[in-house]
């Protein structure tokens, strides 16, 4: 295994770009580029032996897949289509809250006794029948497709392939339905279709993704374990907030139970002098304060964090654990 750096590959324009460096810009990574916006190799300012590769989505995909790239944002979507074998091959890290859509099956409103798979399933049998022919379906999503409806039970189909706007094509009559992604439905409606019942494939938004095929050197585990950490102290500082009392000393065992009761955590001990200090969620701070109160807490503040490094996270661990 040669001592390569860490290739992170992120989308190289558009709102995924966009919010992608958002996405990194929070956990203080920022990406440079040292010959401006059309260099398609970057950096991390500050994170040494990080090479940051500005690519199409589908070319990320790819890169994951072979392992040229160690790390990537993409779709699930486009995962679960190019990669045959995606679970062996990846490791999704953690969805990022962007980029989302549903992969769906729609067909047109004019169909009203058409609601669900099975009904489709009838249909397709029907077609067969009467006219000699196979449904068909119009889709970017061979792969999905296909093993969505083996799932469903429906076979009688043939698909075609769609280079354009897949939603059209019923209306062009190039396809009797389509498969494709939406995020409002609005589109469909548009153009007279709508989604079967039980038709969402897939519920996609952008993940950060690990390749289990790239070569994890040294540099690469330490690079990435510097970047996960960062942006799992990011997270949490965000859902999670400090609360400071003065407390008598002598209320010891009640603090240990009231953050027991509240899932709080006392990270310094159970008391420092008369001042507690208490980490928790922040969807739990106002009952936290109530129940310090209740034990005779006062000069109670509220304090929000801009990271807090645990000693061990999530996404850290569930790297080394894939990647062995």
């Amino acid at each position: 295994m040669t001592d390569s750096p860490l290739i992170l590959a992120v989308p190289s324009k558009g709102r995924l770009q966009e919010n992608a460096a958002a996405f990194f810009a929070r956990a203080g990574l920022v990406f440079t580029q040292s010959r401006g916006a059309r260099d398609y190799r970057g950096t991390l300012a500050g994170v040494p032996d990080v090479e940051v590769a500005f690519l199409s989505a589908s070319e990320i995909v790819s890169q994951l897949a072979s392992g040229t790239a160690h790390l990537g944002i993409t779709g699930e979507d486009l995962i679960r289509e190019q990669i045959a074998d995606a679970d062996e091959a990846v490791e999704m890290l953690t969805p990022l809250g962007f980029g989302h859509a549903n992969v769906v099956v729609a067909v047109p409103q004019a169909w009203i006794d058409v609601r669900n798979m099975a009904d489709l399933d009838e249909v397709a049998a029907d077609l067969r029948a009467r006219h000699g022919t196979k449904m068909r379906v119009a889709t970017k999503y061979v792969n999905l497709t296909r093993r969505f409806f083996a799932e469903k039970g429906v076979a009688d189909y043939r698909i075609v392939e769609s280079l354009g706007a897949t939603e059209g094509a019923p209306g062009a009559g190039s396809a009797e339905l389509i498969v494709d992604i939406t995020t409002t439905g609005a589109t469909l409606a548009a153009n007279a279709l709508k989604i079967l019942d039980d038709g969402v494939m897939l519920r996609s938004e952008a993940n950060l993704v690990a390749s289990a095929r790239a070569p994890w050197s040294d540099r690469a585990r330490n690079a990435a374990t510097a970047v996960l950490t960062r942006i799992a102290a990011e997270e949490e500082a965000r859902t999670s907030r400090e609360v400071r009392a003065a407390l008598d000393p002598a209320r010891a065992s009640a603090l240990v139970s009231l953050a027991k009761d509240h899932g709080a955590a006392l990270p310094y001990g159970n008391a420092l002098g008369r001042e507690v200090v208490l980490h928790c969620r922040g969807t739990k701070v106002f009952e936290i304060v109530a129940a310090l109160q209740g034990i005779g807490a006062q000069d109670i503040s509220v304090r929000a964090f801009d990271y807090l490094f645990r000693p061990t996270n999530a996404l850290t661990e569930r790297l080394l654990r894939r990647i062995g």
